[in-house]
C-alpha cells in the first residue's frame, strides 16, 4: 500500500521497569542448594508487559530446571523465548529448552517472555528452582536505569550510560528446539501485536498445519520475506520470495537508487496441484513479476513476467486450480491467469469505489462456501469487502468492516491491510497491521465471525481490536520456532533470514564464514549510496544492538559501523584518517521527500581507539509517537560500555514507509581495499 493523506501521532506513556531478586542458601544434594532469580519488568503499555527473568545457580551443578512462581494479579504469558512453559490460572512453570538447560555452581541463565495485565502488574513474590524455594527480599527495584543484574557470559553487560539498556539475553540454539511440554495451548491468551516489527502488506496463509507470512520490503534485497508459524502467534523468519531485486540498475545502486520503490504490497499464496508458491508483485508501476518455488526456503526462481501492472494484488487458488488475481486502486479489477501461470487470459473491472468512501486498495481474494471475496483497505483507516455470489467476476456488493476502529496499540494507528486465513478446526481471523512509526507497521491478529449471509466480521473488545484474545486453537507446533531476537555469530557460510541489505549488494564484496567479512564497496560520503550496509528490522517497543567489530584491516578514509537507519539516520562506528582510529557518533543523515540526500551527517563526539577490536551498541526506543530516541555506545573490552555523543531523536513521518533498522555498514570515502569484521550480533529486548 502507498499513500499520501497526511496523519497525526499521538503520545504514549512511559514504560514501567521493576525488578525482584529472591536469595536462598541450603537445600538437597540433589536439587539446588541455592538460587538467585532476577525478575525485571522494563517494557510496559497498555494490557501488555516484557519481562526478563534471570536464574543464578548458586548451589550444586543441575542439569535440567524448572522455575516455578505465581502471579498476583492475573498476568498470563502470550509469548516466551530461552524457556517453555506452562500456566494454570496464576502459577506459571517456565522450564529450560535444549541449549540452556546445565548450570554449573555460580553459573546463570535467561529467559523472557511477554504477558498481557489488567488493573495493575506487581511483581512476582516467590520463585523456586526444581522445587527449592529461592527465599530472601524481594521488592521493586531501580526504574529504567542500567540493567540491575550483571550480563551473562558470553554476552556484553549493558551500558553505564544515562539511557536505558536492557539485559542481553543468552544465544539461541542455532536451530529451533523442539516443541514445549505440557498443555497445549501454552497460555490461554495472545497478546497483540503479535510480533513487534516492521511487517507491512501482509498476505497470509496455511498450507496444512504450517501458516505462511509475506510482507513488503521496498528497497532492501533479498526482498518479500516469508515467515512462518504453527500457531499464528509465533513467527521465525523462513526465507526470501524474490533473491534479488532484478528490475533495474538502480537497485544495485548504479545511476540511481531505489528508495520506497521496489517491493510493496504484493501476493503470496501457495498452489496444491504442483506444490508451489508463488509471489507476484508490480515494481515501479510497470510490470508484475512473479516468482515460483517448492519450497519457502527456496530456490526461487522468476516464473514470468506480466507487461502490466497488478497494482496492490492479491491471488487466489480456486478449487478447480484456476489463478485469480484482484488489483488496483480504486477501480478493482480481476484477471485470470493461464493454466501454467505465466499470463493473462481475462482481466474485467469488476467494482469502481464509490466518491464518498475514497480510495480502495491492497485486495486480497478468497473463496468461502461458494462465494467470492476480495478484502480491500481504506487507507489508513478502513477496512472494506467485496463479496460476489456468482463467480470470481462478479458483481460484487460492499460493505465495510472496520472503520476508525481503536488500536491495540497505544499510540499506534488503526488496523488495516493485511489479510484472511482459516485454520485446521475452521476459525478465521485476520491479521492487520497498525502504523507505529518510528517503528514502521506492526502485525495485529483478530478472530473473525461470519455472519448467517456470509459476511466476516472482526471480534472486537470493548469496542475496539482487542488487545489479548484467547490463544488460537491449533495443533501442537512440531517444533519451537525460531526467536527473532538473539545472537548471530553468522556461523556456516549464508547470512539468517532475518537480514536484509540496503539496496542489491555487490557479492563480491562480502564473505560468511563463521563470522562476517565486509570489504569497502564504495567510494563515497554518503552512507545513503553506499552497498553493502546490512539491515535487521528492530524489535519493539525497545531493544538493544550490538555488535563485535575487527577494525585492524580498515584503510584511511574508511567508516564502519552500526547505524540507525531511515531517511534521517545516526551512526556509531570507526573512523580511519592518517593512520588514526577514532570512533564517532554522527547525525544528521537526512534525505528529502525525493530521498536525495541532504545531509551526510555531521560528528558529534569522538574518542581515539586502538586495539583493531570495539563493540558498538545502539539502543532504540520505537514506540509509536514523537520525540523517541537511540542512544549510541561503546566498549573495548566487551564489558564497559562507554555512552557517546547525545542521544538520537528519531524521525516518525510515514512517508518513507519502512522503519528504523540497525544497520550494519563499512564504506570508502578514499580507495577501496578495506575491511572490517563482524564476529557477533546481539539483539535484546528489556
Amino acid at each position: 500500500m502507498r499513500f499520501t493523506r497526511h496523519r497525526r501521532w499521538l503520545a504514549v506513556t512511559t514504560a514501567a521497569a521493576l525488578s525482584a531478586l529472591g536469595v536462598l542458601s541450603g537445600g538437597s544434594a540433589q536439587a539446588a542448594a541455592g538460587c538467585r532469580v532476577d525478575y525485571t519488568v522494563s517494557s510496559q503499555w497498555g494490557g501488555g508487559f516484557g519481562a526478563s527473568v534471570k536464574i543464578t545457580n548458586l548451589g550444586d551443578a543441575i542439569n535440567g530446571w524448572r522455575l516455578t512462581w505465581s502471579f498476583g494479579a492475573g498476568q498470563q504469558i502470550s509469548q516466551i523465548w530461552n524457556a517453555t512453559h506452562t500456566q494454570s490460572g496464576a502459577a506459571v512453570t517456565a522450564t529450560n529448552v535444549s541449549y540452556n538447560g546445565s548450570l554449573g555452581t555460580g553459573a546463570s541463565t535467561e529467559f523472557g517472555f511477554n504477558a498481557s495485565w489488567n488493573g495493575s502488574n506487581p511483581v512476582p513474590t516467590s520463585f523456586a528452582l526444581n522445587g527449592t524455594t529461592c527465599t530472601g527480599d524481594t521488592g521493586p527495584g531501580p526504574s529504567p536505569s542500567p540493567s540491575p543484574s550483571p550480563s551473562p557470559s558470553p554476552s556484553p553487560s549493558p551500558s553505564p550510560s544515562p539511557s536505558p539498556s536492557p539485559s542481553p539475553s543468552p544465544s539461541p540454539s542455532p536451530s529451533p528446539s523442539p516443541s514445549p511440554g505440557g498443555p497445549w495451548p501454552p497460555s490461554s491468551q495472545y497478546s497483540n501485536p503479535v510480533l513487534w516489527q516492521d511487517l507491512a502488506d501482509i498476505d497470509i496463509f496455511r498450507v496444512d498445519d504450517t501458516y505462511y507470512y509475506s510482507a513488503s520490503t521496498m528497497h532492501y534485497s533479498p526482498g518479500a520475506p516469508v515467515l512462518r508459524s504453527y500457531d499464528l502467534v509465533n513467527w521465525e523468519y523462513a526465507g526470501h520470495s524474490v533473491p534479488k531485486l532484478d528490475f533495474g540498475n538502480k537497485y544495485d545502486m548504479n545511476g540511481g537508487r531505489g528508495y520506497v520503490n521496489g517491493i510493496w504490497a504484493s501476493f503470496l499464496n501457495y498452489r496444491k496441484s504442483n506444490k508451489t508458491f508463488y509471489w507476484g508483485g508490480c515494481i515501479d508501476f510497470s510490470k508484475t513479476y512473479i516468482y515460483a518455488a517448492t519450497a519457502v526456503e527456496g530456490p526461487w526462481n522468476r516464473h514470468t513476467t506480466i507487461n502490466k501492472c497488478y497494482y496492490d494484488a492479491g491471488l487466489l487458488v480456486d478449487d478447480d486450480d484456476t489463478m485469480y488475481v484482484a488489483y488496483g486502486n480504486t477501480q478493482i479489477s480481476v484477471a485470470q491467469l493461464s493454466a501454467d501461470g505465466k499470463s493473462e487470459v481475462r482481466s474485467q473491472q469488476v467494482f469502481s469505489t464509490p466518491s464518498n468512501i475514497g480510495t480502495l486498495e491492497g485486495s486480497r481474494m478468497y473463496k468461502r462456501n461458494g462465494n467470492y471475496y476480495i478484502f480491500l483497505t481504506k487507507p489508513a483507516n478502513g477496512q472494506y469487502v467485496l463479496k460476489s455470489t456468482n463467480g470470481p467476476f462478479g458483481p460484487y456488493t460492499l460493505r465495510q468492516v472496520l472503520l476508525n476502529m481503536p488500536t491495540p496499540v497505544s499510540g499506534g494507528g488503526i488496523p488495516h491491510q493485511g489479510g484472511l486465513v482459516q485454520t485446521q478446526n475452521g476459525a478465521w481471523y485476520y491479521m492487520a497491521f497498525v502504523d507505529a512509526y518510528p517503528g514502521g507497521r506492526i502485525p495485529v491478529l483478530a478472530p473473525i465471525n461470519w455472519t448467517s449471509d456470509g459476511w466476516p466480521e472482526i471480534q472486537t473488545v470493548n469496542g475496539g481490536w482487542g488487545v489479548n484474545y484467547p490463544y488460537p486453537n491449533v495443533p501442537r507446533p512440531p517444533r519451537q520456532v525460531k526467536a527473532p531476537i538473539g545472537t548471530d555469530t553468522f556461523a556456516g557460510t549464508s547470512l539468517g533470514h532475518e537480514w536484509e541489505w540496503n539496496h542489491n549488494p555487490d557479492t563480491t564484496k562480502y564473505t560468511v564464514n563463521n563470522g562476517l567479512r565486509l570489504q569497502t564497496a564504495t567510494v563515497t560520503n554518503d552512507l545513503y549510496s553506499a552497498r553493502n550496509t546490512l539491515t535487521r528490522r528492530i524489535q519493539g517497543p525497545t531493544s538493544t544492538a550490538t555488535i563485535q567489530l575487527d577494525y585492524s584491516t580498515m584503510r584511511d578514509g574508511d567508516r564502519a559501523g552500526l547505524a540507525m537507519l531511515r531517511d534521517s539516520s545516526a551512526w556509531i562506528g570507526v573512523r580511519r584518517d592518517n593512520g588514526q582510529n577514532r570512533v564517532v557518533m554522527t547525525n544528521g543523515l537526512t534525505m528529502n521527500s525525493s530521498w536525495q540526500t541532504t545531509g551526510t551527517g555531521t560528528e558529534v563526539a569522538s574518542a581515539p581507539i586502538s586495539g583493531g577490536r570495539i563493540w558498538l551498541r545502539v539502543n532504540a526506543d520505537i514506540r509509536p509517537g514523537s520525540g523517541r530516541q537511540a542512544r549510541f555506545s561503546y566498549s573495548t573490552d566487551g564489558t564497559n560500555f562507554t555512552s557517546l555523543g547525545s542521544g538520537f531523536t528519531l524521525g516518525n513521518a510515514w512517508q518513507f514507509f519502512m522503519g528504523y533498522r540497525y544497520a550494519i555498514f563499512n564504506y570508502a570515502t578514499q580507495s577501496l581495499g578495506g575491511s572490517v569484521g563482524v564476529s557477533r550480533f546481539d539483539m535484546t529486548t528489556p
